[in-house]
């Protein structure tokens, strides 16, 4: 393959419109992000991706010549049918590049009054062999996005099956415990007040378990696995940005990132890494692993596995000790505005005076220490910035464009 001529795209949620814009100034070719009610994501907080914004959404990354991909991927009911239908005149009106479904209901209401938009079908549809894929091209799918559950070797085959679908494969990020992501252990947990194949999802597999035995009741007994816990249904992150050569080379069309209801941070700092790793093997036919992975572990993770691209896997790809995702570095603060080398920021964590931190933007890295805080009220000198306080920052070096710079704590934590 001539990759001078071969660039395969960085796909990165967007869980809101902030979300989208630090995406693509971080290297997303393009997003897919859903709306309230029609996605398998069910925001609880921040600004709501909605039918009233989402042509605003659409437009943004479409002014900075990007994709935008409407994820339309809940089991639906007979309500959330007639929902689209009148939610169909809106969507059209957006523009969105693609649309992502699973439910044959949806295929046929897309088909029927959004027949313009391209048709990208979502991993929720399990598809695991080349016949699948020819399948869904039968039916008018321009993309398929593959299963999770899937080997390098599996997928090569499908590539060459069926060389002219586009593949979707994800490359980083949470895992479900149950196949593609098909589970209802929250509907149960929760008396199906969370359901996780409509946008709302308990994450209950995530939940520390012990044992009861029948006859023995209000006994509880831990459920173990080499002294670390009992998070038996947990597993383990996706992170495949070491692997990315060989997914290259195999002509996969899109690299996808898991995390619409991730962090601001999250989505700059993995969309930074990921595209660095492309650009240096389409440029230089190599990567630098260990620099790969040392960025990767700075964001929020439950500990990381190759998931079934290498091999199917074992009581290794579970994380026993945590439930929640934890980041090697913290996220400081957002920079929000400068005015005369000093910079107003949005403290996320607690920082001190005279610390030492590392800033990121969409162009550079580097460590810089700040020198003064200020209170943006009142004008007053502080010695911390607490969190969600809004300061005055200065620092002994400044970035060259404070436009999407977000600060972290050096070094790294939570190594497991």
């Amino acid at each position: 393959m001539n990759k001078k001529e071969y660039k395969p795209e960085l796909l990165l949620p967007a869980g809101s419109k902030e979300k989208l814009d630090y995406a693509i100034h971080y290297g997303a070719d393009a997003v897919y992000l859903g709306m309230v009610d029609f996605s398998l994501r069910a925001m609880r907080k921040g600004e709501l991706i909605t039918l009233d914004n989402l042509k605003d959404c659409i437009n943004l990354a479409h002014s900075y010549g990007k994709k935008v991909y409407l994820t339309l991927n809940i089991f639906a009911y007979n309500n959330d049918i007639n929902a689209m239908i009148e939610a169909s005149e809106k969507i059209n009106d957006a523009k969105p590049d693609a649309i992502l479904f699973s439910d044959f209901g949806v295929y046929n209401i897309i088909k029927k009054y959004m027949p313009d938009i391209a048709l990208h079908v979502s991993t929720q549809t399990n598809i695991l062999n080349y016949e699948t894929v020819r399948f869904w091209q039968d039916l008018g799918a321009v993309r398929v996005v593959l299963s999770r559950d899937l080997s390098l070797e599996q997928i090569a085959e499908i590539k060459e099956k069926v060389p002219d679908m586009e593949l979707e494969v994800f490359v980083h990020g949470a895992q479900c415990v149950s196949f593609s992501g098909r589970c209802l252990i929250s509907d149960y947990m929760t008396k199906g007040e969370r359901k996780a194949n409509h946008g709302n999802c308990s994450q209950s597999c995530r939940w520390s378990y012990k044992l009861v035995e029948e006859t023995r009741p209000g006994e509880y007994f831990d459920i173990q696995e080499n002294d670390r816990g009992t998070h038996i249904l947990s597993p383990k992150d996706l992170a495949l940005i070491n692997y990315l050569p060989q997914l290259i080379d195999l002509g996969i069309d899109s690299f996808k990132i898991e995390g619409r209801t991730k962090s601001l941070y999250y989505v700059s700092a993995v969309a930074k890494a990921y595209r660095k790793a492309i650009d240096d093997y389409l440029t230089t036919g190599k990567i630098d692993e260990n620099a790969n992975y040392n960025e990767i572990i700075k964001i929020g993770n439950r500990g990381y596995t190759t998931g079934f691209y290498l091999m199917k896997p074992d009581s290794e790809g579970y994380s026993y000790d945590i439930s929640k995702g934890l980041a090697g570095a913290d996220c400081l603060c957002v920079f929000l505005d400068e005015n005369n080398g000093s910079y107003k920021v949005l403290t996320k964590n607690k920082f001190l005076l005279n610390d030492e931190i590392e800033i990121i933007t969409p162009d550079e890295c580097f460590r810089t220490v700040v020198t003064k805080i200020t209170d943006e009220k009142s004008g007053e000198e502080k010695n911390l910035s607490n969190t969600n306080d809004i300061s005055l920052l200065e620092l002994s070096i400044k970035p060259k464009s404070y436009k999407y710079a977000l600060a972290r704590t050096i070094g790294v934590k939570n190594l497991r």
